[in-house]
């Protein structure tokens, strides 16, 4: 392969998630790269096993519960509303429990998992953080905080094959996502990490041990920019 056709593929690379990006400010996104890779049998982590099938239901941010994104901004993001898509001191706290060999989630905010979750493939290959870190400042720019969040909301992964916010509180607590209590909204927050491992209606020790700390924090963090 050449210089030049590697070039090629980088620009289309590039041009495809632009386009969606714009498109993505007015229409939801009909589906994302993991659900469709998913379904095919593509495992990041091959032990766990790949759904055949997908729930997702889309619905807009003022039909989920307002607890929901506070939750989610406690647990994942705490400057969510002040950041410009990056969190530097975030990034640099991860880099430092890396270099001592301690377990880290990294430093990405809520709208580089937005840009992750709607437009790339799972892994951690340089290729695809270099388009996420790319694609950041856009999203920023053309979708806005609020719009951030509800499409971070719409889309995250919430059990194997379970996608969005609705679709989540259908299938944890058997409701809607505008009913969702400040600890259901907890409960779903503190599975974000890993979401095909622990569960957020039959949560574990580690999962029961972050609710405290998620509630109590979504009452002080700022969630202005979503509202």
């Amino acid at each position: 392969m050449t210089l030049r056709t590697v070039g090629l593929l980088l620009v289309v690379a590039m041009a495809i998630p632009l386009v969606l990006v714009v498109l993505y400010r007015l229409f939801p996104p009909p589906l994302t790269p993991l659900m469709a890779l998913r379904t095919m049998g593509y495992e990041a982590t091959p032990k766990l096993p790949s759904p055949k099938s997908w729930q997702y239901h889309w619905v807009p941010l003022e039909r989920i519960s307002p607890t929901l994104p506070r939750a989610v901004i406690a647990a994942e993001d705490t400057t969510f509303c002040t950041h410009a898509g990056f969190d530097r001191e975030a990034f640099t706290r991860a880099w430092e429990k890396y270099q001592a060999g301690e377990p880290t989630r990294g430093g990405s905010t809520i709208t580089q998992q937005a840009a992750k979750n709607a437009f790339l493939w799972p892994g951690r290959s340089a290729v695809r953080k270099a388009i996420e870190t790319a694609l950041t400042p856009v999203i920023e720019l053309i979708w806005g905080k609020r719009r951030i969040m509800e499409i971070y909301l719409n889309i995250v992964e919430w059990a194997p094959g379970v996608y969005g916010a609705e679709a989540a509180a259908q299938h944890h607590f058997h409701k809607s996502a505008q009913a969702l209590t400040p600890n259901e909204s907890a409960l779903l927050a503190a599975v974000l990490p890993s979401p095909r491992k622990w569960s957020a209606s039959k949560p574990g020790p580690y999962v029961e041990s972050r609710i405290g700390a998620i509630t109590t924090r979504a009452t002080q963090v700022s969630a202005a920019c979503v509202k």
